[in-house]
């Protein structure tokens, strides 16, 4: 699930719920409206995991 990920994501990178989710969906209710049962749509869960993917890479690379 999509919000299992996004909280793991959260955990590891000492990231706050509203910064994660203005830069990965441009929407700083997006994390809470998972959790609250939000069911997003494919291109927003791609659009969000390659946001994921891309700030896990830049981590790295620094």
């Amino acid at each position: 699930m999509l919000i299992r990920t996004i909280e793991k994501f959260l955990r590891e990178q000492d990231m706050a719920a509203t910064k994660f989710g203005r830069l990965a969906a441009q929407d700083p209710r997006f994390v809470l409206d998972l959790r609250n049962g939000r069911i997003p749509r494919t291109v927003t869960e791609r659009r969000v995991e390659g946001f994921m993917n891309a700030y896990r890479a830049a981590q790295y690379a620094a």
